[in-house]
């Protein structure tokens, strides 16, 4: 039997030396010690904050805080960064203006693509130690000011080669934004983590549809030159507003900076008028910190390279139905392909067509598909686990993949391409929820960011095989993302920890969710007040 207080605020001071219970008065919350029973290694109950031996960790403060004011602001903020899309998005707008404008070959067109995607994949490990050896915030406001100068310069480009390696540069920064899910989670308390994960990725798909929609307006009057300076915005108004930021409070800890830490839970804990835990700040200090041998520990070898598989699946699959869209909706139906492939070919590859009214309205619809994907993910992630989603996620893809295989009509082809994307999107989301979350402080953000390098080489391969082996078969293409999403599925099944309803762990010389098991370790004829 374990005695635990109530989170309250106190009057005692540090140098307080009496032993035994201590009440605290707090208006219409009862305030008498309650006895409560745990068995063998289970997790300390939510409701209370701390124990009474007069110290608690950043996630019992994080936990007693709750969530409130300060993580609405921080939401925001992290959203801007997140609403990076639009400088993915702009890919998609940006090629056939060039390929007209400049007289440009379809490779050097395609390779505009690519050298973002490389740029990424380069950078993304990069950006994780970065954040693991001198702060989130560090890292984040580095590689989304990166982002910023480099996609504006973007704009002046005067000839290929200059936007061509503008372009890479950019690419190279986007690489570090997703450390901005690193930061947002290590202030967020446990019911609420996957739930607003979840919803700052609607950033991305608010990205997406804004980039659309600034197309339709500026194209046609500034020019590409334009929006792409205007795709800059988001990252512009986070470049100004990051000086809000705090850094994590827990990479503080991890760091030593413990006065640091507990300023930034008491303005927290002053923003959402909730009070501090009792007690002092523990302090688990970890110098050999963002080290790549880490990920490779026994507790968390096979978890790294699933979830490298996962990653790359991911991307392999979003990207590719993404190129499949476009050339199923233009041939009718799978059956159909062939023979349009054939037509395609004959035409010159400088053959130019700008962008339509209807191009821009279906690319519109094709982003919107997003939206369902979230609702989806964020109704059952905290139902069956982080891990059954993620499977669920692809058992559907690879689903609506066979199903393409018949000879289905326009409405039913939109309908499956729909709910493809809406589901493999999920899944991008799920993984995101679940990567800061299984590793601990320590190497959190190398974690992400080596797996979102992997997602990367997934995108970076997806050309070929949705448009080079779309030439040679449609069907044989159709077998490689079901195949692929079926191994992935497996792979979430085999994932060896499910974080449903965990904290986050500090430090990576502990077992996993160690600091969520009753506090020190006593003899059998002790006890704890």
């Amino acid at each position: 039997v374990v005695k635990f207080r109530r989170t309250g605020e106190s009057s005692r001071s540090d140098e307080d030396g009496i032993s035994g219970e201590h009440e605290v008065q707090i208006e219409g919350v009862r305030t008498e010690l309650e006895p409560v029973e745990l068995g063998d290694g289970a997790a300390v109950p939510k409701e209370f904050a701390n124990p009474t031996d007069d110290t608690f960790m950043v996630e019992d403060a994080v936990e007693a805080i709750g969530f409130g004011k300060f993580q609405w602001k921080l939401s925001v903020i992290t959203g801007l960064a997140w609403a990076n899309a639009m400088e993915m998005m702009i890919l998609s707008i940006l090629a056939p203006q060039l390929h007209c404008e400049w007289r440009l070959p379809s490779w050097q067109v395609a390779l505009l693509t690519s050298v973002v995607f490389v740029g990424m994949m380069s950078s993304s490990t990069l950006w994780g130690n970065i954040s693991d050896q001198y702060g989130r915030k560090t890292g984040l406001k580095i590689s989304v000011l990166w982002t910023l100068y480099y996609g504006i310069l973007s704009g002046f480009a005067p000839i290929y080669s200059w936007i061509l390696v503008l372009r890479g540069l950019v690419g190279f920064g986007i690489g570090g934004v997703p450390q901005s899910v690193t930061l947002y989670a290590e202030f967020l308390p446990m019911k609420a983590r996957a739930k607003c994960i979840l919803l700052i990725e609607v950033f991305w798909a608010l990205g997406t549809v804004f980039e659309v929609l600034l197309a339709v307006v500026v194209m046609p009057t500034l020019g590409w030159r334009w929006l792409l300076i205007l795709s800059a915005l988001p990252l512009l108004l986070f470049a100004g507003l990051c000086f809000w930021l705090p850094e994590s409070a827990r990479y503080d800890v991890l760091s030593g900076n413990q006065e640091k830490a507990l300023a930034t839970l008491k303005r927290i804990a002053t923003e959402n008028g909730a009070p501090m835990p009792l007690g002092k700040l523990v302090i688990s200090r970890q110098e050999d910190r963002g080290k790549m041998r880490d990920l490779f520990t026994p507790h968390f070898r096979w978890t790294t390279l699933l979830l490298w598989f996962i990653w790359f699946s991911n991307a392999f699959s979003y990207y590719g139905l993404v190129l499949l869209t476009t050339e199923l909706f233009q041939a009718g139906d799978v059956c159909s392909i062939s023979s349009r492939r054939q037509e395609v070919k004959a035409k010159c590859s400088l053959t130019c067509e700008y962008l339509t009214e209807e191009d821009y309205t279906d690319l519109l619809w094709t982003t919107l598909s997003e939206f369902p994907g979230v609702l989806v993910t964020l109704w059952i992630i905290d139902r069956i686990g982080r891990k059954k989603t993620m499977a669920l996620s692809f058992l559907v893809f690879s689903f609506c993949s066979l199903l393409l295989f018949l000879c289905v009509g326009r409405n039913v082809l939109t309908v499956l391409l729909f709910i493809a994307r809406a589901f493999i999107s999920g899944g991008f989301q799920a993984a995101y929820v679940y990567t800061p979350e299984v590793y601990p402080t320590a190497t959190r953000a190398l974690g992400l960011g080596t797996c979102s390098g992997m997602a990367r080489v997934g995108a970076l391969i997806t050309p070929f095989i949705a448009q080079v082996m779309l030439e040679s078969s449609v069907y044989l293409t159709l077998l490689v993302y079901s195949g692929c999403c079926l191994l992935a599925a497996l792979a979430s099944c085999f994932l060896p920890i499910e974080t449903k309803g965990r904290g986050l762990q500090e430090s990576s010389h502990k077992e996993w969710g160690q600091e969520m098991v009753g506090r020190g370790s006593h003899s059998p004829g002790e006890s704890q007040e």
